[in-house]
């Protein structure tokens, strides 16, 4: 299985590493180009600030690609502002400058809900499936899970907080599980999936 991380902007050499030491020796490749997306079978969309990862999608040719490959179901592992991008929904937050998004997981998302940036933090995360005691999630500037709709299920909890969920083979958590040295979620993810089928 080769794995993709979207590589425009963000903690784009975090989820390199994490994917190497988690599914060593499985290919992982930065994707900047629709010929690169085209050749993983699943990808990582990393943290970042998601209205700057939206337009350069839009300005290197990738938005399109990308929304026709979740169409046809390629794994997906989205972390913080990856996952705003795939949210169905986006509250309106006080800047008035949400970007688009793809409407791929059905929830309801509130960008950085959380604070501001001396407002992050780790804390322990519960997360489904994933063995060895609570994951140290990192927050930055995070967004928050509103609701969940039917198509989607939580699978990450911060106390009774929903931080992460997942519809089909999609993950979004609004936590950034690169940065925390800890390949437990990426090695979760990259097993659970590993046996989809690519389109």
């Amino acid at each position: 299985m080769k794995v993709g991380v979207l590589a425009l902007q963000g903690d784009v050499p975090e989820h390199l590493a994490a994917v190497a030491a988690a599914a060593a020796p499985s290919p992982v490749i930065p994707v900047r180009r629709p010929e690169e997306l085209a050749a993983v079978d699943a990808l990582c969309l990393p943290g970042g600030e998601s209205t700057t990862i939206a337009r350069l999608l839009a300005e290197g040719g990738l938005w399109r690609p990308l929304a026709d490959r979740l169409a046809d179901g390629l794994p997906v592992l989205a972390t913080c502002a990856g996952f705003i991008l795939l949210a169905r929904t986006l509250e309106p937050g006080p800047s008035g400058r949400d970007p688009p998004t793809f409407g791929r997981v059905d929830v309801t998302l509130r960008r950085n809900d959380y604070g501001s940036q001396r407002d992050s933090c780790e804390a322990a995360v519960r997360v489904e499936g994933i063995d060895g005691g609570p994951f140290p999630g990192v927050f930055i500037r995070a967004p928050r899970v509103l609701a969940v709709g039917p198509g989607a299920r939580p699978i990450a909890w911060r106390g009774g907080e929903v931080v992460g969920v997942r519809e089909g083979n999609v993950w979004g958590l609004t936590f950034h599980p690169e940065l925390s040295g800890d390949p437990r979620v990426h090695r979760r993810f990259l097993a659970e999936v590993a046996g989809s089928p690519r389109r």
